[in-house]
């Protein structure tokens, strides 16, 4: 599991995976299915990593990797505080939108930040209930917008492009 659980904890910072990404983006912004789904979770992953962010600093909670001398830790060791796991929230900011709007794209999301929060715990640097804290977090600001979407487009009289019932992505 070693490989797998440190791409997925350190995926971001490596420039192959980065390419993925971006390209895995312009793909989903070009198909009218996913595109709103994309937008939210662009808007949404920076609101909840900068959550995460204002939370560490207001509660400071320690990492296993700081506060065990025991833990086993697998990527190097982080001394920022890890009150929630701005990892998870993340990758659930990214998979709420999906799920609500193209389920199938979304059930791939899931088990990425389902796996990305795993993660971080099997590398030492997040306990359990950071972890949850950060889908929560990132779960919630994605919710928050793709209800502000729906809101505005009913405002605006636009029909939803695509609804999760019918998704074919």
């Amino acid at each position: 599991m070693n490989p797998l659980f440190y791409v997925l904890s350190k995926g971001t910072k490596m420039v192959p995976v980065l390419i993925i990404l971006v390209i895995a983006v312009i793909f989903l912004l070009r198909d009218k299915r996913t595109r709103v789904p994309t937008i939210i979770a662009l808007i949404a992953w920076p609101i909840g990593n900068e959550i995460c962010d204002v939370f560490k600093n207001t509660f400071q909670h320690l990492r296993p990797c700081v506060e065990l001398a025991d833990v086993n830790l697998r990527v190097e060791k982080l001394t920022s505080f890890g009150t929630i796991s701005a990892h998870s929230a993340n990758m659930m900011a990214v998979a709420v939108p999906f799920l609500f709007r193209a389920r199938k794209v979304g059930y791939v999301w899931l088990v990425i930040a389902i796996l990305t929060g795993i993660s971080r715990i099997y590398v030492g640097v997040h306990y359990p209930y950071q972890v949850l804290g950060g889908w929560i977090a990132g779960g919630l600001v994605a919710m928050g917008l793709h209800f502000a979407w729906q809101w505005w487009e009913r405002k605006k009289g636009i029909e939803p492009e695509e609804q999760p019932e019918s998704s074919e992505v």
